[in-house]
């Protein structure tokens, strides 16, 4: 069952607010108002990319009806946190999470994360936490008021290696959700995320690439995070 219909079945619709993360796909939000309900975005947890109970409990009003936490790059969301925050306003959480890859292939890709961790430098490396399953490895370029991510990635693709902006714009942002909403950490992420390659099927050799190419762009940082 989709997340509009779970919604529906447990009676969200017309004149309720369902909190959800503007960091991410849009497809949450368009159930949310497929459900008759309103989409409302709550900040990030920088570490987990997933949101913040602190956040979700600020933007909980008399109105809402619903929580809808998505698990992000193979990092869980604080559940627990999220679960009790339900249970003390009434309300439904409602969780996404990205398929799971196979032990072994899990087990591999935790491996060249880990590689990647101790070799890469000028980059922030992802927050490991409980149970990362690296459904994508994603690292900080930081901003320093030029479009660092964006010239890094250029030059790292212009050296064949397969990187990716993982959300490019904030649900916030685009014109069918645009809201006046201060969310920090989302337009951060959003502003210095890039994915790097972590497949089981890379090679030593491949990941030595990956490693080379990264650290030898260095001087498109600022030397001090």
């Amino acid at each position: 069952m989709g997340t509009a219909a779970m919604l529906r079945a447990a009676g969200v619709g017309a004149g309720d607010e369902v909190v959800v993360p503007a960091f991410g796909n849009v497809e949450v939000a368009e159930a949310v108002t497929q459900a008759g309900a309103l989409p409302v975005f709550a900040d990030i947890d920088p570490a987990s990319y997933c949101l913040d109970a602190s956040a979700v409990e600020a933007a909980t009003t008399a109105r809402t009806a619903s929580i809808v936490v998505v698990h992000r790059f193979g990092r869980r969301a604080d559940i627990a946190r999220l679960h009790q925050l339900g249970q003390r306003h009434g309300l439904l959480v409602l969780e996404q999470g990205e398929s799971e890859a196979p032990y072994d292939e899990m087990a591999q890709r935790r491996e060249r994360a880990a590689y990647l961790d101790a070799k890469l430098k000028g980059v922030r490396t992802p927050d490991g936490g409980p149970g990362h399953t690296y459904q994508q490895y994603v690292v900080r370029v930081p901003g320093n008021g030029r479009p660092d991510r964006d010239a890094f990635a250029r030059a790292l693709r212009a050296k064949g290696i397969d990187c990716r902006v993982p959300v490019k714009t904030p649900v916030h942002r685009l014109s069918e959700f645009r809201r006046c909403v201060t969310l920090p950490e989302t337009e951060r992420a959003a502003d210095e995320t890039l994915a790097l390659p972590v497949d089981a099927s890379l090679t030593k050799r491949e990941m030595q690439r990956i490693v080379s190419a990264c650290n030898a762009l260095g001087g498109l940082l600022q030397p001090a995070f």
